[in-house]
């Protein structure tokens, strides 16, 4: 019977009776909070899981696969060419001369294939973000699905053709925010702000909207990511400076270049956990804030049914007058038998 309410009522109604059923603004703010690190730790454990570990060697096999065949064709004139830029740059040309007369001439034979691996690792991040969503988030959000709720109603709210171009949507507009701000890369505190803030939005945009594509309907998933954006931007951001931690090889600097067919694989694969980590994380926070709608929208229709059928007050007798106080009515006196 609430079944048949709730559909009757359609998906605005029941969006907007979860609205007024959800509290004040600081309840709201501690039950995201709650709610974020409850799904951090859960996909956590998820990340430990032999299906998720599984998944994630198809991204690994295809971007390494794909990253070598690059590097055989293109690897020795991507280098040359950039060698060749440098040279002509005397501020650069100076500033390894500076760093020869300190003893460390050995950066200069390093330095071009070091900035063609730092140039390609926005494309090596953007490449396993999207193979991790084409990939492993629908086996992911189909897991969580079926381990924690298994009664959620799926509503398939984004179609897979939907979900592609919402992704490659994002990632061009992120592809172009990075490249008009790499002259602001130059200076020191943005250098780590920027990156980190356009990846988390994109991981938030694609991630997000993977996670309630098969479960939520359209108004529900609007709903969802206009009222939580700051939580999951936040989320976003986090995966963001996870997914920097690879960047890190970079810094051993000749010791990387002497072992790249090492280190680039392990990279690309921490790359995909990352990602992973983040889908899930996404999965657990986008079903649970679906499930708490739902359920809110159902408790304030059982709440508005019975004032809606509720009767007028009953109108009093035309011949019974009010009166301000209770005051009885006594039958009059039995006069027959006074004398």
């Amino acid at each position: 019977m609430l079944k048949g309410k709730k559909g009757a009522r359609g998906v605005g109604s029941g969006i907007e009776a979860g609205l007024r059923a959800i509290g004040p603004p600081k309840a709201c703010i501690l039950a995201g909070m709650n709610l974020l690190f409850d799904s951090f730790w859960r996909a956590v454990g998820y990340c430990l899981h032999p299906r998720v570990i599984a998944l994630s060697f198809l991204p690994l096999i295809l971007m390494v696969v794909l990253s070598f065949g690059l590097g055989y064709f293109f690897w020795d004139g991507a280098v040359a060419s950039v060698t060749a830029w440098l040279e002509d740059y005397e501020l650069v040309q100076a500033f390894l001369g500076w760093l020869e007369r300190l003893g460390m001439g050995s950066l200069r034979t390093v330095f071009a294939p070091l900035l063609v691996l730092v140039l390609a690792t926005p494309l090596i991040v953007l490449l396993c973000l999207l193979l991790v969503a084409m990939f492993m988030t629908p086996a992911m959000v189909e897991l969580v699905g079926q381990r924690r709720f298994p009664t959620l109603e799926r509503k398939h709210g984004g179609s897979l053709v939907v979900s592609v171009l919402w992704s490659l949507g994002s990632t061009l507009l992120a592809v172009v925010v990075l490249v008009v701000s790499m002259p602001l890369w130059l200076v020191p505190p943005l250098v780590l702000i920027l990156p980190p803030l356009i990846w988390g939005w994109l991981t938030y945009r694609v991630f997000a909207f993977d996670a309630l594509a098969v479960h939520a309907s359209s108004e529900e998933r609007k709903h969802i990511l206009r009222e939580n954006r700051g939580s999951l931007l936040l989320m976003g951001v986090l995966s963001g400076y996870l997914g920097a931690a690879p960047s890190l090889l970079w810094a051993s600097g000749a010791m990387f270049i002497a072992l790249a067919p090492l280190l680039v694989p392990v990279a690309i694969w921490i790359y995909t956990l990352v990602f992973a980590f983040a889908s899930l994380w996404f999965a657990h926070f986008s079903l649970t804030a679906l499930q708490r709608l739902r359920a809110a929208s159902g408790v304030e229709v059982l709440d508005a049914e019975p004032r809606e059928a509720a009767q007028p007050p009953a109108q009093p007798d035309e011949g019974v007058q009010p009166t301000d106080s209770f005051t009885p009515h006594l039958p009059p006196p039995d006069r027959s038998g006074a004398s």
